[in-house]
């Protein structure tokens, strides 16, 4: 289960009519750390040969050296937005991208919720930017989001992935994102089926994701999943070098996987904590565990900290404007008080989530990991069994 976000409905183009477009919320990261706004980096080798990346901080926390772009795609029947590597300088003189999250509201719904009180979602990426093709190629990573979810649900950590050197493609998945499930309709549900389009189009990169081609490494792929998204990406090691199920349990042994890694709240209401120990506790070598103290079901995503210009967060929006089914959404909005701030989720979540690709896909030396508990006093238990 996964994102109760009622009024949320990720959205569309870029200015779609809020306030200023280059601030994001609280923590957000993507944003092109030095070089990315036209400055200067050196180079460092990837996992092969001819691969060729901008040098990085070594702290897979810290944003990376490119400017993120964004890009609205088509893939069959899935809208995707893309999240990319772009051109040094390429984000200059623009506005950030704002996501409208009634666009995914049903029909019926969309209008109830005036602009004034509309909780835009504020990007750190940049719309249609080039990409960078003077380097790369890049490893790609597939998100899948949870029930009512979107696919700007976890903006902020698929903006820090592209701006470290990733490829980001995240669909709405039919049956199974917001609108869909405030129609509780899910009957076009085919997650499985959705990854393998998703899959066979970043390898064949044509059509809307023909700006990808001979820039991708479609032979380092990593998957990860939000609640039932995290459930969705569970056995595909057979594609997948790394999985990552968040909020959701462990995944299954699959001939490309080699490494896993298992997040969840201590906190967490909808997936219990118990439940993805299991989970971890079933995966195949090598995986690693963070649990977060005092963390509900939505900290891989931006939702709990999601607001109106008057401080209403989503699940409060929905109510004030009785948005169809919007009471269901109690029961998946878990942002319990007490929880770490979307400052310090989002660094760790980034962190954790980068040091893992990275590490595989990028093939970084040593173990970022090493003073987790250290780094992050959010951190209630780590394990790791390589």
């Amino acid at each position: 289960m996964g994102a109760a976000f009622v009024v949320s409905a990720c959205g569309g183009d870029s200015s779609d009519g809020a306030s200023g477009g280059t601030g994001g919320a609280a923590g957000a990261a993507g944003a092109g750390g030095g070089a990315g706004s036209g400055g200067s980096a050196g180079e460092v080798p990837g996992c092969a040969p001819e691969v060729k990346l901008l040098a990085k901080s070594t702290d897979p926390g810290q944003p990376g050296p490119w400017v993120v772009g964004a890009r609205t795609a088509q893939v069959g029947k899935l809208t995707v937005e893309i999240w990319y590597p772009a051109k040094l300088g390429s984000d200059s003189g623009k506005s950030g991208k704002v996501y409208d999250l009634r666009t995914w509201l049903p029909a019926t719904e969309k209008d109830k919720i005036p602009d004034a009180d509309n909780p835009w979602q504020k990007s750190h990426s940049f719309a249609d930017l080039a990409l960078d093709a003077d380097h790369g190629p890049y490893p790609v990573v597939l998100f899948v989001h949870g029930t009512a979810g979107f696919r700007t649900q976890s903006l902020e950590h698929m903006e820090h992935w592209a701006s470290r050197g990733f490829v980001v493609l995240a669909a709405d998945h039919p049956g199974l994102y917001l609108g869909d499930m405030l129609e509780l309709d899910t009957a076009e549900r085919d997650l499985d089926g959705d990854l393998n389009a998703l899959v066979a189009a970043v390898g064949q990169t044509a059509g809307d994701l023909a700006f990808l081609k001979g820039h991708v490494d479609t032979a380092r792929l990593a998957m990860a999943g939000h609640s039932a998204g995290g459930g969705a990406v569970k056995a595909r090691g057979a594609e997948a070098r790394v999985l990552m199920p968040l909020a959701a349990g462990g995944t299954q042994a699959g001939a490309k996987l080699e490494s896993t890694l298992v997040m969840g709240g201590q906190a967490d209401k909808v997936v219990a904590y118990s439940e993805t120990v299991k989970g971890y506790d079933a995966s195949p070598k090598q995986k690693r565990l963070v649990g977060i103290a005092k963390a509900g079901h939505l900290f891989p995503s931006a939702l709990c900290w999601l607001e109106s210009s008057s401080g209403a967060n989503i699940f409060e929006v929905a109510q004030k404007y009785d948005v169809k089914n919007a009471n269901l959404a109690g029961l998946l909005f878990d942002c319990p008080a007490g929880q770490p701030g979307a400052t310090e989720m989002r660094a760790l979540v980034n962190f954790a989530t980068a040091a893992t690709l990275e590490e595989t896909l990028h093939c970084a030396a040593g173990d970022p990991f090493a003073d987790l508990k250290a780094r992050f006093p959010q951190v209630g238990e780590y394990r790791h069994d390589p």
